[in-house]
């Protein structure tokens, strides 16, 4: 059973920081393509940043220059640095694993998610 732990999620003001991790085993961490997704009520869940083994980057344009992924291989740890965070943060955040099988299928893990809140 794969595991994801995620932590740092919490209650921030408009302009503060956080910064979430996301342990995984050293297994899934050294062949899958690692990311943070986040889920706001009544909306989809969406991407807001990747990072691959070779720590190529995608982050979404909607936290671009505000947020940061990164991953520490000797932790098998990926962060997700948060700054200026705005009330439109707030969501659930899940940590994502995520391997390509074919063309048409994948490998996915998630973490239980954790919850920021950017309000004063």
């Amino acid at each position: 059973q794969v595991q994801l732990v995620e932590s740092g999620g919490g209650l921030v003001q408009p302009g503060g920081s956080l910064r979430l991790s996301c342990a995984a085993s050293r297994t899934v961490f050294s062949i899958y393509t690692m990311g943070w997704y986040r889920q706001a009520p009544g909306k989809q869940r969406e991407l807001v940043a990747s990072i691959t083994r070779g720590v190529g980057t995608n982050i979404a344009d909607s936290v671009k220059g505000r947020f940061t992924i990164s991953r520490d291989s000797a932790k098998n740890t990926v962060y997700l640095q948060m700054n200026s965070l705005k009330p439109e943060d707030t969501a659930v955040y899940y940590c994502n694993a995520h391997k390509p099988i074919d063309s048409t299928k994948s490998s996915d893990y998630w973490g239980q998610g954790t919850q920021v809140t950017v309000s004063s």
